[in-house]
């Protein structure tokens, strides 16, 4: 029996991690807020101004790699389809990639990354862990589908509006990692397009505790997704080196 309610009662308890505008986690992140809002700069940085949001969406990316990475590893194992299986490879190459970036920017932008996913992410892994056969192609489907829908448009809002640089080649390649994931996933045939709609356009309010990753213990090392050039999988176009910004004209 498939599980469409229990994919739905997920979503309707908890919301969608990834479209929280604001998350809990960054406020503690050793950068010193000087203003309010969510583009009040933070930080100045060689590669441009650093504001709220540019700093949650680099947190935002991270996340995303803890929770889907695991998850891409298991629709290569346990997928049914050589579809879900070329979905899981390039789960986990996408998230492998923009991991590396994120852990080559945060310390240029005195951002510390979280280790963990948060609690709600973490819950996506436990129900599609949870499914078998055809039902955990199609959970792992549902939900991926929906978190990638929803990371899309602020991955283009950040990209239409960052002055860093840095920011602004993390978001390139977010783009196109999350635009060939969210194809690969509706190649498998398991989309239902007016659920994932409704889903992406009615996210229901999360409570702070449940989307914000464990602030990572003094000293912990950093997390490595572990990068995989032996599945040989494309998923994203080349983008620029990032360069230091000019300075302000007077």
């Amino acid at each position: 029996m498939p599980r469409t309610w229990n994919i739905g009662a997920i979503f309707m308890s908890g919301g969608l991690v990834l479209t929280v505008a604001a998350l809990a986690y960054p406020a503690m992140l050793g950068v010193e807020k000087t203003a309010t809002g969510s583009e009040r700069i933070i930080a100045n940085t060689p590669y441009g101004p650093l504001t709220e949001a540019d700093r949650d969406f680099v947190i935002k990316v991270r996340s995303a790699g803890l929770w889907e990475y695991p998850l891409g590893e298991m629709a290569m194992e346990r997928g049914t389809t050589p579809e879900m299986k070329e979905a899981g490879e390039h789960l986990v190459v996408g998230h492998a990639g923009l991991d590396e970036m994120c852990r080559k920017i945060a310390p240029e932008l005195n951002i510390t990354l979280n280790n963990q996913a948060s609690p709600q992410q973490q819950q996506f892994v436990a129900t599609v862990d949870a499914a078998t056969g055809k039902e955990f192609d199609s959970t792992a489907v549902t939900i991926m589908r929906v978190t990638h829908g929803q990371i899309f448009p602020t991955i283009a809002k950040i990209r239409a509006s960052t002055r860093n640089t840095l920011v602004r080649a993390l978001a390139d390649l977010a783009n196109d990692t999350v635009l060939d994931h969210i194809t690969v996933l509706e190649k498998t045939g398991l989309v239902n397009h007016d659920q994932v709609n409704y889903q992406q356009t009615n996210p229901p309010k999360l409570p702070s505790e449940q989307a914000t990753p464990p602030v990572p213990q003094p000293g912990a090392p950093v997390v490595v997704l572990k990068p995989r050039p032996d599945l040989d999988v494309q998923t994203a176009a080349p983008t620029a080196s990032p360069t230091p910004a000019p300075p302000p004209s007077e």
